[in-house]
């Protein structure tokens, strides 16, 4: 599975019914540190979720990074969030 489809399954897995975007920037960033050549290391993610809307916004990003769990977080170089 690709690294975008499986961020944005488990953002819906964790938020059901949650707007998800995910947008894999990787060809923008060749070459540069932290490109691995698999065309799968740099994301920004737009997430609209009403359980994130109370929370500030280092919580917001806290819940997003443990929805992904550390597995697929390790596997990613950058990740831009837009959270809504």
């Amino acid at each position: 599975m690709a690294v975008a489809d499986e961020i944005e399954a488990r953002l819906v897995a964790e938020w059901p019914g949650a707007e998800v975007s995910v947008r894999n920037d990787s060809t923008s960033h060749a070459g540069h540190m932290g490109d691995d050549g698999s065309g799968e290391s740099h994301f920004h993610v737009t997430i609209a979720a009403p359980a994130l809307g109370d929370m500030s916004r280092v919580a917001r990003h806290r819940a997003v990074h443990a929805a992904l769990g550390p597995d697929l977080i390790g596997r990613i170089h950058a990740l831009a969030l837009d959270i809504r």
